[in-house]
């Protein structure tokens, strides 16, 4: 249950999602550069869109709680970003690589979203964090399944 003494731990709570949803954005749209099919580059540049927009709503209610939200990717999404850069620049840029990296980020998304859905929250913060999650759930899917149909393990 929501106590309005935890709102610095919900403040918290809501960084760490904002840090998240910038972190798919920057992935995401890393993910559209990296790849040939236009299909693809479609898909990845929608879901960092979708990402940006998140981060927005999340800004917005940590504005409103009265903090000051977060702006930036983290340093470790940022490091992961050189990391992968560096690999498919030594290994080449195929569909596989990216889907994987790809799959491994909503994997760390769906850990932030589930941690956060266990903290108290006001119930219009919740509802939104939900509507979030389920996203984040379902970009999860469909990467699996564009692995699926290549034939990706």
């Amino acid at each position: 249950m929501y106590n309005p003494d935890d709102r610095e731990d919900i403040i918290r709570t809501l960084n760490t999602l904002i840090e998240t949803c910038k972190d798919g954005e920057a992935d995401f749209k890393a993910c559209a550069a990296d790849v040939q099919r236009p299909d693809l580059q479609e898909w990845f540049t929608t879901r960092s869109q979708e990402c940006g927009n998140a981060a927005t709503e999340l800004q917005r209610s940590v504005v409103e709680l009265g903090g000051r939200p977060g702006h930036s990717p983290s340093v470790s999404g940022e490091l992961h970003r050189r990391w992968v850069d560096l690999k498919t620049l030594v290994s080449g840029k195929d569909e596989q690589r990216i889907l994987e990296e790809a799959e491994r980020d909503e994997t760390l998304a769906e850990k932030h979203y589930a941690e956060a859905l266990h903290q108290p929250l006001p119930t219009e913060i919740r509802a939104m964090v939900q509507r979030q999650y389920e996203g984040v759930l379902r970009n999860h899917e469909e990467i699996r399944a564009m692995r699926a149909s290549a034939g990706i393990r």
